[in-house]
């Protein structure tokens, strides 16, 4: 059965997301990334690693959702796993996107959170 295996990152808006990441590298010591994130690999063996990101306050990525975060969820097959949750009624984003860091798609909670699937490569 197609399922979550890990979480893959925790998104949430910032009124400064530069100003927040380098709060964070000094205070916390987080290595941020030249793209405004950390990744943090969880198992070598594996094209898989987990998230922490700020995103400009006024983005537009976790619509249609109003909340000020949006989780992500690594799983073991994207596909697999949208049919069975539209099959079980709840919202999706209609589209899949593809990259060189895996298949994305996307579905709502019933309060209204956006919750971001990604299925690594191979």
């Amino acid at each position: 059965m197609a399922k979550v295996i890990g979480l893959g990152g925790i998104f949430f808006k910032a009124r400064d997301p530069g100003a927040l990441a380098e709060w964070y590298a000094q205070h916390l010591g987080l290595q941020v990334e030249a793209w405004g994130g950390v990744r943090f690999d969880d198992d070598p063996k594996h094209p898989a690693y987990t998230v922490w990101s700020p995103f400009a306050a006024d983005t537009t990525y976790f619509a249609p959702s109003t909340q000020p975060f949006m989780v992500n969820f690594r799983v073991d097959d994207l596909q697999g796993l949208l049919t069975r949750l539209k099959d079980a009624g709840v919202t999706e984003d209609d589209s899949v996107q593809e990259s060189e860091f895996g298949r994305f798609g996307w579905v709502m909670d019933p309060e209204g959170n956006r919750i971001e699937l990604w299925q690594p490569p191979s």
